[in-house]
């Protein structure tokens, strides 16, 4: 270490250290509310409960400090905000709603987005994920398993799988899985042996330049993707854009993102090829 790092080592730690400069540096440099914002919160705060204490009739209602509750900002937000994952969520919903299989497998998905909406259409779903499920959910069968093989699920058996935002974690360590470099590849083949010919598989995952960040996820070449999942036909690829507000492209260019330094959200809707000879006693 030169002696310039342990200069700027002795002057900084003590920032680092002082909470009470650190957010008043913030607030200077714009990284928290500002405190105008705060003080018109709690005013009119203020205001509102007077006017209700004013005006409540119903005694049951009463204002009472005991329950007081204060929420200051959310009259500054929006109605709701469509964020990646409802476009993700919304993006697979919608297609396996065009196609409706009698059955449907996914890995490691959300459950409060993606599954749901499976739900609602009432495809029945076995969902797969290495972290325990603690709760019932009707319609859903879940099997707590290691994905990357997926042992135990015969060949050519599937019609519809997929993996949303999940396959580029796998072999990181951060959901309590085994550290292999290899991990996603594995699992790339695994869901190509299991889906039968015609089957479709839809994939969602980080695109841009291709990288490391452990251990967080990976974030992929599409072009990687297709050249992996070489016993598929690529029937869609779209992307969000994260870059401003999330927005879904549709039938996205391939090129488009290859270098992008911010990842976006990659999505692939796969068809197995089908098989183009078949064993004479099969």
């Amino acid at each position: 270490m030169g002696n310039l790092e342990k200069i700027l080592i002795k002057v900084l730690d003590p920032i680092v250290k002082n909470k009470r400069l650190r957010y008043k540096l913030n607030v200077m440099w714009g990284k928290r509310p500002n405190i105008r914002y705060r003080w018109e919160d709690k005013s009119k705060y203020t205001r509102d409960k007077k006017e209700y204490c004013k005006l409540n009739k119903r005694e049951n209602f009463e204002f009472k400090k005991d329950y007081e509750h204060p929420i200051f900002r959310e009259w500054r937000g929006q109605a709701g905000y469509p964020g990646s994952y409802f476009w993700q969520d919304l993006w697979g919903g919608i297609r396996i709603s065009q196609r409706m299989p009698d059955k449907h497998f996914d890995i490691g998905s959300r459950i409060d987005g993606f599954i749901s909406h499976l739900m609602v259409l009432k495809v029945p779903v076995t969902l797969i994920d290495i972290r325990p499920l603690n709760k019932k959910i009707p319609g859903v069968e879940f099997l707590q398993a290691d994905a990357t093989e997926l042992a135990g699920i015969a060949d050519d058996s599937i019609s519809s799988l997929s993996a949303l935002c999940s396959l580029e974690h796998f072999g990181l360590g951060r959901y309590g899985d085994a550290i292999d470099p290899e991990a996603c590849y594995k699992a790339f083949q695994a869901i190509q042996r299991v889906v039968r010919s015609g089957g479709y598989i839809y994939l969602s995952l980080p695109i841009g330049k291709e990288r490391l960040c452990f251990n967080a996820h990976r974030v992929f070449d599409p072009y990687t993707i297709i050249q992996e999942f070489s016993e598929c036909e690529l029937e869609e690829y779209s992307v969000i854009d994260l870059n401003k507000d999330p927005v879904l492209i549709e039938n996205c260019s391939l090129k488009k993102y290859r270098e992008a330094e911010t990842s976006q959200m990659g999505l692939f809707c796969f068809r197995k090829k089908e098989k183009m000879f078949k064993s004479y006693f099969e």
